[in-house]
Formats: structure tokens, sequence, C-alpha cells
């Protein structure tokens, strides 16, 4: 079951003329559904209008952030569940075209699934990250949009399950940690909580964001958007990965080195405290 533009629908779409199938002409958001609630809608919503306006696509006028919020609610409520889900928004430019597109407007599909947990919780299980190096992230604007071109994602998926690892970091071109195959990466440096800045080619992750927020009103804990290299991953004290899914997931292991997880757990908690109140 899918919403298209609009329409709840239990068909197939046609790919052999769709833009986001042939060229990677879309753009996405995945958001987290609780209680009949949107979770970070806003920041989802601008996020989105300000992805589709950097990659030239046409907002239609009715496309409001309350009809964006009406139409994944229709949907999960349709599917009986809006006590917990996902769902991803996919915005692509009408068929036509090569890479050249006859129109610049936009058509849009939402698909949904449910999700066990309400509330964000910490998994404790061992997870080990390694570095991918077959490809590199570019430092540029593109890279901080979530476009249906993750390629990069893809083959170094791939590879951490090749390999074992149930995630990878990915680099930039300069060689300096951007983020990880599904979300933000922090690292936790004494009293010193660090994330790359988006400029460094990072997603401008809606979790990011709340983290961020969050963390600078711990006292002791200094917050700071700055280059992060391979090496100083092993110096750290704590390092975890972001999302709006899942939240926080604490990496335990990176190459020898192990880590605690307890600024994660205390975030976890300061998460669940501030969507309750919300």
């Amino acid at each position: 079951m899918i919403n298209f533009n609009g329409n709840i629908a239990q068909e197939d779409t046609i790919l052999t003329q769709n833009r986001a199938f042939l060229y990677g002409d879309g753009i996405f958001e995945t958001v987290k559904i609780i209680n009949g609630k949107i979770l970070f809608l806003e920041d989802h919503y601008f996020r989105l209008m300000a992805s589709m306006r950097v990659v030239r696509m046409m907002i239609p006028m009715d496309f409001t952030m309350e009809y964006f919020e009406e139409q994944i609610l229709n949907l999960v409520k349709e599917q009986g569940i809006a006590s917990s889900a996902r769902a991803r928004i996919t915005v692509f430019r009408n068929d036509g075209g090569l890479y050249l597109p006859k129109t610049n407007d936009i058509s849009f599909l939402i698909n949904a699934t449910p999700i066990e947990s309400v509330s964000y919780i910490i998994n404790s299980n061992e997870y080990e990250v390694d570095l991918y190096k077959d490809f590199y992230v570019t430092k540029q604007l593109l890279s901080s949009l979530k476009t249906t071109n993750k390629m990069i994602n893809v083959t170094g998926s791939i590879y951490a399950h090749e390999n074992d690892l149930a995630n990878c970091i990915l680099l930039n071109d300069s060689k300096n940690v951007v983020e990880a195959l599904q979300g933000n990466i922090f690292m936790l440096t004494g009293k010193k909580l660090i994330t790359p800045p988006v400029s460094e080619g990072a997603l401008n992750g809606i979790m990011r964001k709340q983290i961020l927020a969050i963390a600078k009103k711990i006292e002791g804990i200094e917050v700071l958007e700055e280059i992060i290299s391979p090496f100083d991953l092993q110096k750290a004290d704590e390092l975890f990965l972001t999302n709006v899914i899942m939240g926080i997931q604490p990496i335990t292991k990176y190459r020898k080195k192990e880590f605690t997880t307890n600024l994660a757990h205390l975030l976890v908690q300061k998460l669940n405290e501030s969507i309750a109140e919300n």
C-alpha cells in the first residue's frame, strides 16, 4: 500500500520513464510516527523544501507543512500503524527528458511500515565499525541532501556485511570522517562532543540537530562541529551514530579500540523526555 500523489493505492508504478529510477533525480525524507504524530515535523518539512529548491524542483502551491503531514498520517492510519511507524516520502521530477528534464514539476510517493518501539531505546548489542575507503563523499552541498542517489551507501553496506561489521564510517575526499552509512557520527573525547560540520559533506541530519541541541544543555559537555580525522576515532572515549528512526546507536568497537556508552544513554533519556514534553 502506498500514497501516490495523495491517492492511497495498492498498485505498482511504471518505472520505465521514472526519473528517480533512471537518473536518481529524487530526494526523500524518512520520518518516525509515534501515537499519530510525526516527530520533528517542522525540521523534516523545511529540510525537504530546502532540498527541492537546491535541485530546482518546482514546489506545488498546496505542498504546505499541513499537506505534508496529512498525506503521511492518512497512509499510516489507513494501514492501522499510526501508533508506531516509519514512513518515507520520495519526491521526484516528473517523467520526460534525458539528463535535461522536460519539466521541473514533481510527483511524490509515500510508503510506511510498522516499527516495534514507541520510545527511543539503546541497542546494547556489540556494534563494530570500520572505515569504508573504496569510495569517498565529496565536500559539496549535494552531499548534505537526502537524494535517491545513494550508491556509496549501498556498496558500503555490502562491504560491511561481507566483513561482519555492523556499519562503516565514510570519509570525504580530504580523507576526513564524514558520517556512517546510516547516520551522522558523534565523538566524545574527554568533555568535548564533536561531530563533523555539514560543510565536510555530512548529511544535514534531523536527529543530528536534536542531539546537538540537547547536548548543549548538559553541564560540563562542550559541543563542537569540527573536522574529525580517522586517527581521532581511536583516541575517543565514546562514539555513537544518530538517525531519526533508531535515535542513537553506540559504537562499541572500532578496530581494536572499545568504547564506553554512558553519554549515549544519557542523551537517549533526555531525547525521550524532550519528545514527551512536546
